[in-house]
């Protein structure tokens, strides 16, 4: 694929998050102060959408639902998180934040395979 507009960078104060769609693609656009990354818009632990649980602050997102944390630059888990962010590539061109899609990123999660709701 290639270059797509995500938003536009004043739609993302510093220190902040905003879910977007890019082509039928959910993508969270972070605005980390001095720049901007996009990561899949879920928590690779519980899939909880990072737009309403995450909190951003001092360049760490911290999902409130169970506390993992990343930094938000390198998408680096920090304890308790054990998987890191997987991050898209991103440029700021023209006051727009524009993200390098040339597949959906996504994380695997472990599912129970025991619950077939046959209960």
């Amino acid at each position: 694929m290639s270059w797509k507009t995500a938003c536009a960078a004043a739609d993302v104060p510093a220190h902040s998050i905003k879910a977007c769609e890019v082509d039928g693609v959910e993508i969270l656009v972070a605005n980390v102060g001095d720049g901007f990354r996009a990561y899949p818009p879920v928590c690779p632990h519980m899939e909880e959408y990072l737009e309403d649980s995450g909190i951003c602050s001092n360049g760490v997102l911290t999902c409130t639902k169970h506390l993992w944390q990343w930094d938000m630059k390198t998408g680096e888990a920090r304890p308790p998180a054990e998987k890191p962010l997987l991050l898209y590539e991103v440029k700021q061109e023209d006051g727009k934040v524009m993200v390098y899609l040339d597949k959906e990123l996504e994380y695997a999660f472990d599912h129970d395979d025991d619950d077939d709701g046959d209960d």
